[in-house]
């Protein structure tokens, strides 16, 4: 039988964390004398609502959290509806519903958050770049789908590449692999285009021999450097 990809290791040594499940979301806690930051890790899709492990169990994204947890900030993993096309509704009301869990932790500060998709989840990024709350310090955006597909028309809601033009001087942080899908490479570009217009706070991490999903299934010295490249960004934009 072969052993599905989203099994395979982060490309990073993974800190030890404690970790608290919450209903489908988990807090990785830092070590931290007040309230911390946080950083929302949002998985792609569409995924089947079947599978297993769920995004939240797999390394990818334990690695991630743990990593932010000892940089000094919550890190957060979810398992979001986004099982069909047309459930982006369902995943987008997920990630509002893990915000406000972890805003209103005590433990957390509120004013110090930040989100960080991934792959297929680049289309729910789309609400929080368009008019970004005050408290959003930072979004991530790494191998991204941000725009429409040739077979998938979508909404305006859910277009990152139009979205971006509202995002004012929040800070984003785009991951982008050289060895994308043509198909997924285009929207990315688009957002870029759209952003350089904008005037948008957009730092670009580029890995060109990296695969989507490089961050597991390319165990190169290219993969760590950039992996930690965009959680440095990240977390300073939490400081």
């Amino acid at each position: 039988m072969t052993t599905p990809d989203f099994t395979k290791p982060f490309v990073l040594p993974v800190p030890a964390a404690t970790v608290e499940r919450i209903g489908s979301v988990d807090l990785y806690l830092p070590v931290a004398t007040g309230p911390a930051p946080a950083i929302v890790f949002v998985h792609g899709g569409p995924l089947p609502a079947a599978l297993t492990p769920r995004p939240r169990d797999w390394p990818v994204f334990q690695g991630y959290a743990a990593l932010a947890a000892d940089q000094g900030a919550f890190g957060v993993t979810l398992d979001h509806g986004f099982h069909e096309p047309h459930d982006l509704a369902v995943g987008a009301a997920d990630i509002g519903a893990a915000m406000e869990l972890v805003r209103a932790d005590p433990r957390v500060d509120p004013d110090r958050i930040a989100l960080w998709f991934f792959s297929g989840g680049g289309l729910l990024a789309g609400d929080w770049l368009r008019n970004p709350p005050s408290w959003l310090r930072c979004v991530g955006l790494t191998y991204p789908l941000l725009g429409e597909l040739p077979n998938w028309p979508l909404e305006e809601r859910w277009r990152a590449d139009l979205a971006v033009a509202g995002s004012g001087r929040l800070p984003i942080v785009l991951t982008r692999v050289g060895r994308e899908a043509p198909q997924i490479a285009v929207t990315v570009t688009a957002f870029t285009d759209a952003a350089g217009a904008a005037g948008a706070n957009l730092e670009i991490i580029d890995v060109p021999n990296g695969r989507h999903s490089f961050d597991l299934l390319d165990h190169t010295d290219e993969s760590r450097a950039a992996v930690q490249q965009a959680m440095t960004l990240m977390i300073n934009a939490l400081a």
